[in-house]
């Protein structure tokens, strides 16, 4: 099972990382959000996928008696969710702020700091 999730994980990391190299916005927004999605299911695949058995310590002892799922990364994937939704939301919003100041979604044309018709800064010495 935990292979399957392994690589799943690797085709979420691939196809994140070629949304974000993308001209678009939406495709960048896009691949940030199932980057998160792909590192959260990382951390949850490290912690062992375990249902059968609770991490209970019986009492007197120091130590399960069988191996059980670690409830630490199942934690962290808990907060990691929240914390990744309000990311790609304020991303969302400055997307679109970008949009309607800018009027477009592509990169190459969201520069404004550097127009169009004026003369290049010299690129050596």
């Amino acid at each position: 099972m935990e292979t399957i999730f392994s690589l799943l994980v690797g085709a979420f990391f691939a196809a994140s990382i070629y949304l974000m190299l993308s001209r678009k916005l939406v495709r960048v927004l896009m691949g940030v959000a199932i980057l998160g999605n792909a590192v959260n299911l990382l951390i949850f695949t490290s912690g062992r996928l375990l249902r059968e058995i609770p991490p209970i310590i019986p009492l007197g002892e120091y130590l399960p008696l069988e191996t059980t799922a670690n409830p630490l990364p199942q934690a962290l994937v808990l907060t990691a969710i929240v914390i990744s939704f309000s990311f790609f939301a304020f991303f969302l919003v400055l997307g679109y702020r970008a949009y309607q100041e800018l009027g477009t979604d592509d990169m190459l044309e969201m520069r404004v700091a550097e127009p169009e018709n004026e003369v290049e800064p010299p690129l050596g010495y």
